[in-house]
């Protein structure tokens, strides 16, 4: 009974880990493209990211990670022959795929915070897609396990990725043509 309660909570984890690093890289975008905003607005929009993004990191994000990881202990603990298991060994390379971007999505804040950060708003768009793909992948492995169909899944996999940098692409020239729009109209006014 002990396992399920973990599991129960391991999913709880994931899905309160995923929103925060889910809306933390679209702040990230959020604070990038502040410094495109006329004086004062910069400085007031960072300092509101800054604040948004610290609490989210620490009060949703860190704490889903946390029972996420505490949970899939537990049930390694009730289950250790689970680890054993190929699909689950695979599984756990993504997870710690996903702890590095965790891990750098925390560094990506402090640059933005001390204003080193050089990343753009586009390359964050892409960045914030990498969660997204080994979300897809992590859940794939967990519910196909072993008998994961390898053919149909890596090309849903390549599709959806193509489809996602289409779309970042295609909204970033969307972005910025209403901008070049609106610039028109407000200096012809």
């Amino acid at each position: 009974m002990a396992y399920f309660w973990f599991k129960a909570f391991h999913i709880i984890g994931v899905v309160v880990w995923f929103a925060g690093l889910f809306y933390l890289v679209r702040l990230f975008i959020y604070h990038v493209e502040a410094n495109e905003e006329p004086e004062p607005a910069p400085a007031i929009l960072k300092q509101q990211y800054t604040l948004m993004e610290k609490r989210l990191y620490s009060i949703i994000t860190s704490p889903g990670m946390m029972v996420t990881v505490t949970m899939a202990i537990g049930m390694l603990v009730t289950q250790p022959d689970l680890l054993k298991q190929g699909w689950l060994q695979v599984k756990l390379a993504f997870v710690a795929l996903l702890l590095v971007y965790h891990f750098y999505c925390r560094r990506l804040m402090k640059k933005l915070e001390e204003g080193t950060c050089g990343w753009s708003g586009q390359q964050l768009r892409a960045l914030n897609e990498a969660p997204t793909l080994m979300l897809v992948a992590i859940v794939l492995l967990a519910v196909f396990k072993n008998s994961l169909p390898t053919d149909t899944t890596v090309w849903v996999i390549f599709a959806m990725v193509i489809a996602m940098v289409v779309t970042i692409q295609l909204y970033a020239k969307k972005r910025k043509r209403d901008k070049e729009r609106l610039a028109l109209e407000t200096a012809s006014e």
